[in-house]
């Protein structure tokens, strides 16, 4: 957490490093799908619909994350969500270093090991979350169809358990891995994002009035 007592970075600093702590939480966000992914103990709801379209179409996990990412876009038509700078990258970036980080990472075969990759993926997906949501450059694809259901009347909470029940379904039925992991991802991934996004979140800074010469 930033210390309070230092001084906060210039305005024209504030665009640099919103975009780095963007493509890192989006990179560190890949990564943690493909480690949740080959623990095999069960997937991110979202990633459970991802890894059954992929056994059905013949399509690695990352570019089916794409694929999907693009079309919730078109969802958001309807629902009048205008997409951001985050929006368009995360579309891009969690597919192909998903996809990337399942090639280069080892298999595990030790339950215990298994059980690592699990644990280490949640963690790392909360952190990514609040680096990329803290940054705010616009929420991903599938953030922003929750976000524009609920402008829409419904609650937050009744939102994004409607979509993740739907995607989950939707997924098991066409072989997606459902398991361990998905349900202790669904219990603790709301308290770990909120843990740390405070710490990563952004602030607006206040311009500085311009002081008459003497």
């Amino acid at each position: 957490m930033a210390d309070p007592g230092k001084a906060t970075p210039p305005l024209s600093v504030q665009p640099v490093r919103r975009l780095v702590q963007l493509f890192v939480g989006l990179s560190l966000y890949g990564l943690s799908s493909a480690l949740l992914v080959e623990a095999r103990l069960g997937n991110m709801p979202w990633d459970v619909f991802h890894q059954g379209l992929g056994n059905h179409l013949g399509l690695d996990f990352g570019t089916v994350s794409v694929l999907v990412g693009a079309a919730v876009l078109l969802l958001w038509i309807p629902l009048r969500q205008r997409p951001g700078i985050g929006t368009l990258s995360n579309v891009v970036v969690v597919g192909l270093t998903a996809s990337l980080s399942l090639h280069l990472l080892p298999t595990p075969s030790l339950m215990a090991l298994r059980l690592t990759y699990l644990v280490g993926g949640i963690v790392l997906c909360a952190i990514a979350s609040g680096l990329y949501i803290g940054a705010r450059l616009g929420p991903g694809p599938r953030d922003g169809l929750m976000t524009g259901l609920a402008a829409r009347g419904l609650s937050i909470r009744l939102a994004r358990t409607g979509i993740e029940v739907v995607v989950v379904v939707a997924g098991v039925l066409l072989g997606g891995r459902l398991g361990l992991g998905t349900l202790a991802y669904a219990l603790t991934i709301g308290p770990l994002v909120q843990l740390f996004l405070p710490w990563f979140t952004i602030r607006p800074v206040a311009k500085t009035e311009a002081v008459p010469a003497s």
